[in-house]
């Protein structure tokens, strides 16, 4: 399969482009086209397990899975974390209804057209480059922090709240990845986007954060089974 790659994100009404990858929750390969006629499927790509917010993100929206799977939507989550490491993570901390994938190569960001931000000295082009006077200056702010923060404080903060432990494979993923922007698709049975909450939009004031869970359950309302 040859990489697709788009300079912006997939909007409503376009058609999601085919990615196969490897299942991290069962065995064997995973791909949009599993999809493809027989279920609409909320696709959720994030950065890797290495991130916190991610995490928290992912969480967010496996609560919702089995809520979707009542409408007949399925869920399918991809990481950029390697294959073993994914694994191992998500079986110490398991999540119901969960089928994920793993992604270490980002060539489903691209192909959804979810950019990688180059961080700057002094530059700011939002979505493609940021410089990191810029990204200290935005804050954090959500129910487990003390108080608002920037994105490396509270990064850290939550990574010692998690005891997260960094592996190698953690650090390679941050090395090539650390901005890069994720976002979450509905697409409906015929592999349309019919819905998108991405970081993307509004100049970076959605960064980390998560769809309200009753736009989500609205919007597959909308395209139910």
């Amino acid at each position: 399969m040859s990489e697709i790659q788009r300079d912006k994100p997939l909007q409503p009404g376009d058609r999601a482009p085919n990615v196969v990858l490897d299942a991290i929750t069962r065995q064997g390969k995973v791909s949009i086209d599993d999809f493809r006629g027989q279920k609409p499927v909320l696709v959720g790509l994030f950065r890797g397990l290495h991130c916190p917010f991610c995490r928290r993100q992912i969480a967010a929206m496996a609560t919702l899975a089995g809520d979707l799977q009542e409408k007949g939507v399925e869920s399918l989550t991809i990481v950029n974390t390697p294959i073993e490491r994914a694994r191992m993570y998500f079986r110490y901390h398991p999540l119901p209804n969960l089928l994920a994938a793993s992604d270490p190569d980002r060539v489903s960001h691209r192909a959804f057209g979810l950019p990688n931000i180059e961080f700057t000295e002094s530059e700011t082009q939002w979505p493609y480059k940021v410089s990191l006077s810029a990204m200290t200056s935005m804050k954090v702010d959500m129910p487990e922090l003390p108080e608002p923060m920037n994105f490396i404080a509270a990064t850290e903060y939550l990574d010692n709240a998690d005891g997260y432990e960094f592996t190698d494979e953690d650090k390679s993923m941050i090395a090539t990845g650390e901005g890069q922007l994720v976002g979450e698709f509905l697409l409906d049975r015929d592999g349309f986007v019919r819905w998108c909450f991405t970081e993307v939009v509004d100049d970076g004031r959605r960064l980390f954060g998560v769809p309200a869970p009753q736009e989500v359950m609205s919007a597959a309302s909308n395209i139910a089974a």
